[in-house]
């Protein structure tokens, strides 16, 4: 593998001053160069986050996957580190796919899946390298570590990915995504003593004909009294506002069966209600809080950042910190991020009745933006983020309905992807709190994360024509300011 990893890292120190900047984000992590996709291995480990990716440093398309990595103190600020992973074996030959990280004993130990292509059969097989520094892997020589010998039967090797590997008691556990004979997405669980060999325990949970035909990237944990099952399905169907993309999140909510390695479900929902988001992986903290991680884009888009040549293409989201409140994953933003903001103006207990309220240059490339409105006795806010002459980011809320839309229509670069409608907005059931509707915007040049009511969050990439920063409140009825805070990103350290 050696050769093939000093291959990928001299490309990047060799070209990554090449890539175009005009897009690209400040406080999200991406790729020095090239493509990036899935969070992979997302784990604490001496005293710092690691997080890596789905990675392909020499164009800006997918391409056979390798494992770019980063590390973090605090989820904002990230330093790149050498590529841990490339295809070099016969049982990776085609890609190091989505994998997860776990540490005993100081080594960290790099779960991945093997991807090969021969003559047109793919076969897809669970594998393990292991680190005694977390920078440098080596792959064990017994690899792969759960094959066709484990799921005869039960699954096809040719849709068998995404091991997540967690310990509980005395015992290892992996999840791994498969699909039923009949296209049904289904999780499988494995165990082990030892990390090394494995025995499969059970079939976790399978999706009925509605769900999804491929269930990928799953994670389970325990969070707040609760189990919980996350992951991403493909060709899951609409349901009301849910799952309008052509591939979705789900967030399971339930308890699980340790006897029998079953997952019963006691809710289930979208994780995240807009455009892009998508391989969500999370990783327990020091303190015990559980961080979740995903790539900010969604398959079956055409990229913007590629189409125009720029170097790369994809991003991470901002690290979000989870909790169940009745039987819901809520998000809320990671507590470092606030070390970054420097307010610029705040306002409080202002009425507006029937008409607009402009702020100019407000919503710079890295900006922030918390509004807590009164909506008790109005009839539909509208908020334009980083307007221009061009156009902006649409955030419309009906008080009647319910319903908070985001729309980036006209703004910027088409984006269009596989959906058998043209998806250029999304939208989600939000309730007022007491009256109140709370919205916090992160805004990273060529993305807007929104954070509603301190637990939805709704993700949207866009790429500008003409730079936009203005933003422009208009209410019908009458709403009531509790508060406007706006900010920039700043250097942590001034």
């Amino acid at each position: 593998m050696l050769e093939v990893l000093n291959k990928a890292n001299t490309f990047t120190k060799e070209n990554e001053s090449s890539v175009i900047q005009d897009f690209r984000n400040k406080y999200h992590l991406m790729a020095p160069i090239g493509w990036i996709n899935d969070p992979n291995g997302f784990v604490f480990y001496e005293g710092e986050y690691h997080l890596f990716y789905q990675h392909y440093p020499y164009d800006s398309v997918w391409g056979p996957m390798h494992w770019g990595h980063a590390k973090s103190k605090d989820l904002v600020s990230w330093e790149h580190l050498p590529i841990a992973l490339a295809p070099s074996e016969d049982y990776d030959k085609d890609g190091c796919f989505s994998g997860s990280a776990i540490e005993v004993d100081g080594k960290l130990y790099l779960y991945y899946t093997g991807h090969v292509v021969n003559d047109g059969a793919v076969r897809q097989v669970q594998c393990v390298a292991v680190s005694e520094d977390g920078i440098h892997f080596e792959k064990h020589p017994q690899n792969p570590i759960v094959d066709e010998r484990h799921i005869e039967g039960i699954a096809p090797i040719a849709d068998f990915r995404d091991p997540k590997v967690f310990k509980k008691d005395d015992m290892y556990y992996m999840v791994v995504a498969t699909k039923t004979a009949d296209n049904r997405g289904q999780i499988l669980m494995f165990n082990s003593a030892n990390l090394i060999d494995w025995d499969f325990f059970s079939i976790l949970l399978e999706g009925d004909e509605h769900q999804g035909v491929m269930w990928e990237c799953p994670d389970l944990f325990e969070l707040d009294g609760k189990d919980v099952l996350i992951m991403s399905p493909i060709g899951i169907q609409p349901r009301g506002h849910e799952f309008k993309n052509v591939s979705s999140t789900v967030a399971f909510i339930g308890q699980m069966d340790w006897e029998t390695g079953k997952f019963k479900v006691e809710a289930d929902h979208e994780i995240d209600g807009g455009l892009d988001f998508y391989a969500p992986q999370t990783c327990e903290g020091p303190k015990g809080e559980r961080m979740m991680s995903a790539w900010m884009q969604m398959w079956g888009r055409n990229m913007p950042s590629n189409e125009l040549k720029h170097g790369w293409a994809g991003s991470m989201t901002l690290p979000r910190e989870l909790h169940i409140q009745s039987n819901r994953l809520i998000q809320k933003p990671p507590h470092g991020i606030y070390d970054y903001i420097q307010p610029t103006e705040k306002v409080g207990d202002l009425e507006i009745k029937d008409q607009q309220l402009i702020k100019e240059q407000v919503m710079l490339d890295q900006s922030y933006l918390k509004l807590d409105l009164d909506v008790s006795a109005t009839k539909q806010i509208q908020l334009e983020l980083a307007k221009s002459a061009a156009g902006s980011l649409k955030v419309t809320y009906d008080v009647a309905s319910e319903v908070l839309e985001v729309s980036r229509e006209g703004l910027g670069y088409e984006i269009k992807g596989d959906e058998p409608v043209h998806l250029l907005a999304r939208s989600m059931q939000v309730s007022a709190i007491g009256g109140r509707l709370i919205l916090e915007i992160f805004r990273d040049t060529s993305s807007v994360e929104i954070f509603i009511n301190n637990t939805l969050a709704m993700t949207n990439t866009f790429y500008e024509t003409e730079k936009g920063s203005d933003v422009v409140l208009d209410v019908l009825g009458s709403a009531r300011i509790h508060e406007l805070t706006r900010g920039v990103f700043k250097d942590k350290d001034h």
